[in-house]
């Protein structure tokens, strides 16, 4: 079995789109990509639309939390990705990033429940098939 890419999602607050990105990888892509998540400013907390939606989805697991840059400094990711929304937030920048891509989302945080579904529609469109050509082929 050959190694699973590393693929680290990265965000200002990792408590929503960050996280939703890292279960729909794992769910989806996992046999060739391990995903995880991490923020500038971790908000410490999932925001529980998120987590309710990927639970009800089957793609919630028990490990994931909001964590702080800090804590995935020494992984070597094969591909970082930043998904804040670049005209309203800065984006994080990761120091030993192989490589670095950029799929911009709006955070959906303090809208409506629909909203949730919407983003997570928009990153299984947008996101999935950026890793899986960077990582899977």
């Amino acid at each position: 079995m050959s190694h699973k890419k590393q693929v680290l999602i990265l965000c200002t607050g990792n408590s929503c789109r960050s996280i939703m990105a890292e279960a729909m990888i794992n769910a989806k892509l996992g046999t060739c990509v391990e995903a995880q998540s991490s923020g500038v400013q971790a908000s410490g907390k999932v925001n529980p639309n998120a987590q309710a939606l990927l639970e009800s989805k089957g793609e919630w697991r028990e490990n994931y939390h909001s964590k702080v840059i800090e804590t995935v400094l020494d992984t070597a990711f094969d591909l970082v990705i930043t998904v804040c929304d670049a005209a309203k937030e800065s984006c994080p920048i990761f120091p030993n990033a192989v490589k670095a891509l950029h799929v911009g989302f709006e955070d959906p945080s303090g809208k409506a429940v629909e909203e949730y579904a919407k983003t997570y529609d928009l990153i299984e469109k947008e996101l999935l098939p950026v890793i899986q050509k960077e990582l899977c082929e």
